[in-house]
């Protein structure tokens, strides 16, 4: 090994000084972009007000959205007259269905004396209206005064109502509700609530899981993922959670609803018919179609929409793109007029968003896949004819002018010459842009542009059907799954690329 002394070295430095003598950049580049990128995303954090934001989020709120779309929720609603008298009753369409009797909800019941007013009766609310008359005020046309007072008469009968109701949500939580007095057990901590009508009042201090904005108010008591429920002075509400979707296959309605998968499959296969006009397969596969809570068949034939719609406008777009690409192609049409006519087209049908142009077709249209189809179709022609249009004019012209030599005609050129070189990236470009509008016809769709996309948006607006929404989400990443590998496999092909 040479060992170079001072002179050698400072002559080697003269003739190579960028190697010795690195410049300011050179030298602090990587401390200037870290620098940068810091100061960038202290910007962000302060004009986004991230902190503020991740501060004041509801994180409850998030988890029980979350918690929605893998459960669904039973609500029992215990109200109590001004007498005393309770009565527990299930929402209309309760999952399930009518006369519900779940072993989690205990009831006893007794008989009370109720004085009902008659009917035709007034409350001490209510004004006696004035009637004048030829008989003078305050006459009773028709009847004597004593028929007035008979109309008034109230009616006492001997009733069955709920004397107590207890609704256990789990091991360690359980609300029980007698008359002027909520009892409630949660995670080793009782919360006693006296209620008489008009105003709620806790007993001690509220416990961490009970919130009560205003004095005599209702209360809301939060149970983590078994529910929650609400207290106010004449009617208790529980949540009950359970994990998973309820009457997915068949609603309260079927006759093949709370039944085990042997029970059905026992029905389906026996001779005994159900329906006389059909056969009890046909009636289960009826039933699973026409599912009320769930609307299997208009959830397909949606998606179908939304398939058809991404499918029709992606092919449109590239039949119209394929053409106008070679008047906009410099090297092919040398033309400047023709060429930026087309581009400009190109740039005013891509500049507007697809949904935007969604919208308008909406108006233009009304609500269906035609309008999806047509923002579909617009968008894609600009941004496909431009990208097909740069294709062209970066194809090596060696192999067109080897066929211009040989006296082929002007479309002769360009089908030899021209297409080969840009077929298989055109097909890989379609391919992926229909891949894609697939998810755009599901957004697009929220905005009345027919498909899934509308059913979705339906259903996340009633704020109460997650567990349908993540059904249409998941039936969508099935299908964008499935076509993305279909895609794949088919650019892979026409690239002369083995897929993966």
């Amino acid at each position: 090994m040479t060992t170079l002394n001072s002179s050698q070295m400072d002559e080697i430095a003269a003739r190579h000084p960028a190697v010795f003598h690195r410049s300011f950049w050179q030298r602090f580049r990587i401390a200037i972009i870290t620098g940068g990128f810091v100061l960038y995303a202290l910007y962000c954090w302060w004009f986004f007000a991230i902190g503020h934001v991740l501060g004041t989020a509801n994180w409850n709120i998030a988890g029980t959205y979350l918690a929605d779309w893998v459960s669904y929720e039973v609500r029992p609603e215990v109200a109590i007259e001004p007498d005393g008298a309770m009565k527990l009753t299930y929402p209309r369409f309760s999952p399930l269905g009518p006369n519900a009797k779940p072993d989690w909800v205990e009831i006893e019941l007794g008989t009370m004396t109720r004085t009902m007013p008659a009917a035709g009766a007034m409350t001490t609310t209510e004004k006696k209206p004035a009637s004048i008359g030829f008989m003078g005020e305050g006459a009773v046309i028709g009847g004597s005064a004593a028929a007035a007072e008979g109309l008034a008469t109230a009616t006492t009968r001997e009733e069955e109502v709920v004397k107590r109701a207890k609704i256990t949500l789990n091991s360690s939580t359980s609300v029980e509700v007698v008359p002027e007095r909520v009892t409630v057990q949660h995670a080793g901590e009782t919360l006693v609530v006296d209620v008489d009508g008009s105003e709620v009042k806790p007993e001690g201090t509220l416990p961490a899981w009970a919130t009560q904005k205003t004095p005599g108010q209702k209360i809301t008591l939060a149970f983590g993922f078994a529910g929650w429920g609400e207290i106010e002075a004449d009617d208790i509400s529980i949540r009950k959670r359970f994990l998973g979707w309820a009457n997915f296959l068949f609603d309260t309605n079927s006759p093949f609803h709370g039944k085990s998968t042997s029970e059905v499959a026992s029905l389906i296969t026996s001779d005994e018919r159900i329906d006389p006009k059909q056969s009890n397969l046909s009636l289960a596969w009826d039933n699973i179609l026409y599912n009320s809570e769930w609307q299997h068949l208009d959830v397909w034939t949606k998606l179908l929409q939304t398939i058809v719609m991404a499918f029709v406008g992606t092919l449109f777009a590239m039949l119209l793109a394929f053409p106008l690409a070679f008047l906009a192609a410099r090297n092919i049409t040398r033309n400047w007029f023709s060429n930026q006519i087309t581009k400009r087209l190109f740039d005013f049908l891509r500049s507007v968003d697809m949904l935007i142009w969604a919208l308008f077709f909406t108006r233009a249209f009304g609500p269906g896949p035609l309008a999806g189809m047509s923002a579909i179709f617009f968008t894609d022609t600009g941004t496909l004819g431009k990208l097909y249009s740069e294709a062209l004019e970066n194809i090596d012209d060696k192999q067109r002018e080897g066929v211009k030599s040989v006296g082929a005609a002007p479309v002769a050129v360009q089908r030899f010459g021209v297409l080969p070189q840009v077929m298989p990236l055109f097909a890989s470009q379609a391919l992926y842009f229909w891949e894609s509008n697939t998810r755009s016809a599901t957004i697009i769709g929220a905005v009345g542009a027919g498909g899934i996309g509308l059913k979705l948006w339906e259903a996340m607006r009633t704020n109460s059907d997650w567990e349908n929404v993540a059904y249409m989400v998941l039936l969508i990443l099935m299908v964008v799954f499935v076509f993305d590998g279909i895609s794949n496999a088919l650019r892979s092909r026409l690239m002369g690329k083995p897929s993966h």
